[in-house]
């Protein structure tokens, strides 16, 4: 834990100059109508010239762009950390674990579907806790209990091991992907209790209004899995908006669960242009990137609301991830041949 005085204001005011450099949705439709190297070539010209630069020689095409991306967004996040002091550095600490959940979760998938180490590690971001070495292991490896062994002492060993029971069982990985945003989620909320006001208070609301979306995407994922799983089981705790008894409720029925959310005043009243993106979701894809765009929206209204908490960290983190998502997509896309409108439907924007 570091000590010492949180510094709010000078962090937020470097985070709304990054904020400033991002690519607009402009640019996307840009991106769009280009190839893999046209892509390379525009990043180039932006705030990713240093890495296509750096890493333009071992690679090319799509593979260039993902190091790229993945590497300057883990420089952005190495900034926040060399930027923050006290308090808003642990609890950044803490947030960027979300890569180390993202990270655990790629390696879990590229073994239940045999893949290549090596495209195993063009989908990590290191800009969790996990360190290179760490990874680099946990990459090479062919069976989840291998998994298991090389993150105990971590924050997800435990709850993983639990979980392993009954992956063995229903033959999904819900059980461990949820096994690792439970541990995630619990940890944040260690010690934070439930302030009325106040920076942490805002901190709270944004990571209530998180576990509360990861919930509805639970609930739809189980549902179109076709496993024999209960909805309850992987309710987490922590959100304002659905107790375990809502999600069996609510399972598989957009509209119902649309309601739902617009009917809390806490989102109804500030997310009126998501939820219609929301309603107007045809496949689980396009739901979950409504629900991205809807937290992300979310976190600016808290930043707006509150500018000297972490709120403006945390809409930075999300609104850069967004970024890279959609920069990756935008490249695979065109790689597979798909068209512009296909494309444009894998895009979370507001």
């Amino acid at each position: 834990m570091s000590t010492g005085a949180s510094n709010p204001e000078y962090v937020n005011a470097r985070v709304r100059s990054r904020r400033a450099a991002m690519l607009s949705d402009e640019d996307y439709r840009k991106l769009i109508r280009m190839g893999p190297s046209e892509i390379a070539r525009f990043m180039e010209e932006t705030e990713y010239e240093t890495e296509i630069n750096a890493l333009g020689t071992r690679f090319s095409g799509v593979d260039l762009i993902e190091y790229a991306l993945n590497r300057n967004l883990a420089k952005h996040f190495d900034d926040l950390l060399e930027w923050s002091e006290g308090e808003l550095y642990d609890r950044i600490v803490r947030y960027l674990r979300k890569f180390d959940v993202w990270n655990l979760k790629t390696i879990v998938r590229g073994i239940y579907t045999d893949s290549d180490p090596e495209e195993i590690q063009t989908d990590l971001i290191r800009a969790g806790e996990l360190d290179d070495g760490t990874l680099d292991r946990l990459v090479e490896v062919d069976s989840i209990e291998d998994v298991i062994e090389i993150i105990e002492g971590t924050i997800f060993a435990d709850q993983l091991e639990d979980a392993y029971e009954a992956y063995e069982e229903s033959g999904a990985l819900v059980p461990l992907e949820n096994a690792l945003d439970r541990a995630f989620y619990e940890n944040l909320l260690e010690d934070l209790g439930r302030p009325r006001e106040g920076p942490q208070a805002k901190y709270v609301e944004f990571l209530e209004a998180e576990i509360d979306f990861r919930n509805a995407r639970n609930a739809l994922r189980l549902a179109r899995s076709g496993a024999d799983l209960d909805p309850a089981a992987y309710y987490i705790e922590g959100g304002v908006l659905f107790e375990e008894s809502d999600l069996n409720r609510l399972i598989g029925d957009y509209d119902t669960l649309v309601d739902h959310i617009a009917e809390n005043k806490r989102y109804g009243d500030r997310l009126s242009g998501a939820l219609d993106q929301l309603r107007d979701a045809d496949s689980l894809i396009q739901f979950e990137h409504a629900l991205d765009a809807a937290l992300l929206e979310y976190a600016d209204t808290l930043s707006s609301v509150y500018p000297t908490s972490i709120s403006p960290v945390l809409s930075f983190v999300l609104a850069k991830e967004r970024e890279v998502e959609n920069i990756r997509a935008i490249a695979r896309g065109r790689e597979v041949g798909l068209d512009e409108n296909e494309i444009e439907e894998e895009l979370v924007i507001l």
